[in-house]
């Protein structure tokens, strides 16, 4: 397994912007700040940088999804990239970092920044219905497509259904799946970067309101602007810089069927996250039980059960009872789990604020939320198209 890609490639710098809701700076100025500070971070100087990447591309469809390009960045960094990625499908968020991955181990770059940026809490100001399917349309593409005719104009409705499913099946309750957002909000509260600090009982919880049964507001990640960057260097260069390095030990990805409205399975369970699970963990020599701590996607709060059970940290209809009371998946439990707030606390980065936690994490900047002797973390990102990878400091 040593001539994988991935093992020829670590992660040397990772920073944030100040994440607003919403914030009184641009994207682009926003995305400066991440990029600039993840470079310093790194001990490198931006003419060093000769790669960058981000997901998804500029997208034209406004409410501040994606609203600055890797050109645009370049630019204004003053970065001349040898290698860049215009645009990735939106299948998995982690797919500029696979790409980025294989550009450094086959040489076209050595060092390249991976930034994600989002305005959507500038543009819900604007107006309301900025990140909503709302008003009249003529066509609607990609997933919408399947989901708008039955007015389904959000992610929630879909995703709504297979916490349905994995409820009638397995037997779960309303106080399981609140854990998960309790156990955020408690980490968040050591997170001077997160936009909910303030404390969250399972009764609040409960009090919560209910978006599209059975989910809650409360299950629902956060818009926010911001902005996390990443520096991805060849493992040669890596000793020499400032961090110990943080090796991308395996990595798995996926496309799934959502994304053109095929639903799969038995609607407990994301095809596409076991796949892409089957293809982590054929890449590495760790396993599930290794991981010292995991930041799990949590888009709603039912991705991470299922994406708990794609990835083999427990068994099919058992992540419901392992998280129950949230003792075991706090810091100091068995896996702590979304140590940083995760997308329901500290905003919806679209899994790009998982991977910063997870070089805080391993880096040890964690404060009061530090995993004790951290050495491995297992990350996984998305609800439509699916990326997970183990990242690991000697």
């Amino acid at each position: 397994m040593t001539d994988l890609p991935e093992k020829r490639v670590c992660i040397t710098g990772a920073a944030q912007s100040q994440v607003g809701r919403p914030s009184q700076r641009s994207a682009l100025q926003l995305t400066a700040d991440a990029c600039l500070a993840a470079i310093a971070d790194a001990g490198l100087r931006v003419e060093n940088i000769d790669g960058i990447a981000t997901y998804p591309g500029k997208s034209s469809e406004g409410g501040g999804i994606a609203p600055v390009s890797p050109s645009e960045a370049a630019a204004v960094l003053g970065i001349e990239p040898r290698w860049i990625l215009a645009s990735a499908e939106g299948f998995s968020h982690m797919a500029p970092i696979f790409n980025a991955v294989t550009a450094i181990a086959c040489g076209l770059a050595r060092h390249v920044v991976v930034f994600r940026s989002v305005a959507q809490a500038q543009a819900r100001a604007r107006s309301r219905a900025s990140t909503l399917m709302a008003g009249p349309r003529e066509r609607v593409d990609g997933n919408n497509a399947w989901t708008v005719p039955y007015n389904a104009l959000s992610p929630i409705n879909t995703f709504a259904l297979y916490a349905q499913a994995y409820f009638a099946r397995y037997g779960a309750t309303e106080a399981q799946l609140g854990a998960i957002a309790v156990n955020s909000r408690a980490n968040a509260a050591h997170n001077a970067n997160a936009v909910y600090r303030n404390a969250l009982t399972l009764d609040d919880y409960l009090a919560s309101r209910v978006i599209s049964s059975p989910l809650r507001l409360l299950d629902c990640d956060s818009h926010i602007d911001g902005s996390t960057a990443i520096v991805l260097s060849h493992r040669d260069a890596a000793a020499d810089l400032r961090n110990p390095p943080i090796r991308i030990d395996a990595m798995g990805m996926a496309t799934g069927g959502l994304w053109v409205g095929r639903h799969e399975g038995d609607f407990t369970q994301m095809p596409g996250a076991i796949r892409a699970a089957r293809m982590l963990w054929n890449r590495t020599e760790l396993t599930p039980a290794q991981m010292d701590c995991a930041q799990i996607y949590d888009g709603f709060s039912i991705h991470v059960w299922m994406w708990m059970e794609a990835l083999g940290l427990v068994s099919p209809g058992e992540a419901c009872r392992f998280v129950e009371g949230g003792a075991r998946i706090a810091i100091g439990g068995q896996l702590p789990l979304n140590t940083g707030g995760g997308q329901l606390s500290a905003g919806r980065f679209h899994g790009y604020g998982h991977i910063h936690e997870a070089c805080v994490q391993l880096w040890e900047r964690g404060g009061g939320r530090q995993v004790r002797g951290a050495r491995t973390c297992l990350v996984s990102n998305g609800g439509y198209g699916y990326g997970t990878m183990v990242l690991r400091r000697d």
